[in-house]
């Protein structure tokens, strides 16, 4: 679990998996995956095997020893909803958010379909919680678009969406059911183009729809040097939920307990 994080709409990641595979245009330059080889090879890194999929079962319990309230990045380096990772370890995952409840968590997908499948299947208690926000990301139309109606379908009380990289003009989007959208260029030295067009179209769609609207940056080679500003000013607008405040430290330690028995002590490393 990483505190203090660069990414604009966070303020922490957990990545109790790590690795991932490549699926639709989105995926082509990822950052992640960039990342996570550079340390293949290299002996007692957490990215020894670069950016195969992995489960970190000792990385569960992480969000239970935070006192301060976060916005929680669920699985920046991965996936939760790919199909390698057991619909049990999905569900485990979702057993700490729902514990750890004082923080707000951001849970983004590629597998919209296997988010909306998995949500049906488990227990209202842990996805029908206004603190675990569930999104998909959305790069173009013919590979993102559909999983905003995937989401949709999903058993969420929050849903958003990440438009990055937004790759082409999508048009007029369905925003019904939705409660947030990040909009962000891709960066890097191979970033693709992304015009102002493409962007206030989607600004504008939110504000007629009463949705917070999030820019996140017009990225490119430099992405410091091009910034975050639209139209002269900062989109950096969320939904109106406010994190519910973090118990004592006898509460977190019985809840930990708890989670313990509840998830096994082969799921969980021993602190």
């Amino acid at each position: 679990m990483s505190d203090g994080s660069s990414i604009e709409w966070t303020d922490a990641t957990w990545n109790p998996v790590r690795g991932c595979t490549k699926i639709s245009p989105g995926c082509k330059h990822c950052y992640a995956e960039t990342f996570a080889e550079r340390f293949r090879g290299v002996p007692g890194h957490p990215y020894e095997q670069g950016f195969d999929l992995r489960l970190v079962p000792d990385k569960l319990l992480d969000p239970v020893g935070w006192s301060r309230s976060r916005r929680i990045f669920v699985n920046s380096m991965s996936d939760l909803f790919q199909e390698q990772v057991p619909e049990s370890y999905v569900q485990q995952v979702f057993e700490v958010m729902a514990t750890a409840d004082w923080h707000i968590y951001q849970v983004l997908t590629k597998r919209a379909r296997r988010l909306r499948d998995l949500t049906a299947q488990m227990p209202s208690r842990l996805v029908h919680r206004k603190h675990v926000w569930l999104g998909v990301s959305v790069e173009d139309r013919k590979y993102g678009l559909p999983r905003i109606d995937a989401l949709r379908e999903a058993q969420a009380k929050v849903r958003f969406l990440s438009v990055e990289p937004l790759l082409q003009d999508l048009g007029t989007v369905d925003l019904r059911g939705i409660d947030w959208v990040i909009v962000g260029g891709e960066s890097g030295p191979r970033a693709r183009r992304m015009e102002e067009a493409w962007v206030l179209s989607l600004r504008d769609q939110c504000r007629d729809a009463g949705v917070p609207f999030f820019f996140k940056q017009w990225g490119g080679v430099l992405k410091a040097r091009t910034g975050r500003l639209l139209q002269g000013r900062t989109y950096d607008e969320y939904p109106e939920i406010v994190a519910a405040a973090a118990p004592s430290a006898a509460e977190r330690a019985r809840r930990t307990v708890a989670l313990r028995r509840l998830l096994g002590q082969d799921a969980i490393a021993a602190e």
